[in-house]
């Protein structure tokens, strides 16, 4: 009688050893799956730094192709595999990945100048030379800016950035200052209907 509960005891034991070990294996093997690329961290995981902006154009320094790179630093204790496939366990003070922001090509027009040149100048047509638009400028020059109104009318786009450089370039405005971005209707944007109508 004794043998066949210490042998009940001991197949009880073992049963949860067994038990034991498979979660532990198993759970060990759910944790290892679970290690993806840094570039798959959700927000809140890491951190990007700010672009370093260059003083000249107002944009990031290393903008090529209307991108430019930041550098992102995971959140201490985070494990993620970086490029090379190597897994590494970040303390927060590491860059892990970069992450691409866009960013606008510019030539050399500033949007203080413009505005100003249409607001002093605009009758004389100033602000379409220096915009590169010299037909405009010199019928501007010409009619003394369509008698006021047309002036008036070319200051507000100006203005609202509706008429930017002839080259198709972007104005040079502060990195943080007023810029204005188009939102266009394409075939790929999507309609949220309202569901009170």
């Amino acid at each position: 009688m004794a043998s066949s509960r210490r042998w009940s005891v001991c197949l009880r034991s073992g049963m949860w050893s067994l038990l034991f070990y498979s979660t532990y294996a198993h759970l060990k093997l759910v944790l290892a799956q679970d290690v993806d690329s840094c570039e798959n961290l959700r927000l809140g995981q890491y951190l990007c730094r700010g672009p370093r902006i260059n003083e000249a154009t107002q944009e990031p320094e290393n903008c090529k192709d209307r991108i430019a790179l930041v550098e992102c630093l995971p959140a201490p204790n985070i494990s993620c595999l970086l490029s090379n496939g190597t897994e590494f366990r970040f303390s927060g003070d590491e860059v892990g990945f970069n992450k691409t922001i866009p960013c606008r090509n510019v030539s050399g027009y500033s949007y203080k100048v413009a505005v100003a040149l249409s607001l002093f100048l605009g009758w004389l047509g100033a602000d379409r030379f220096y915009l590169g638009y010299p037909a405009l400028g010199l019928l501007k020059f010409c009619t003394v800016g369509f008698c006021g109104i047309g002036t008036l009318i070319d200051f507000i786009l100006v203005a609202m950035q509706i008429v930017g450089p002839a080259d198709g370039s972007n104005y040079i405005v502060d990195y943080y200052g007023a810029r204005l971005t188009r939102l266009s209707i394409t075939n790929q944007t999507y309609r949220k209907p309202h569901l009170s109508l």
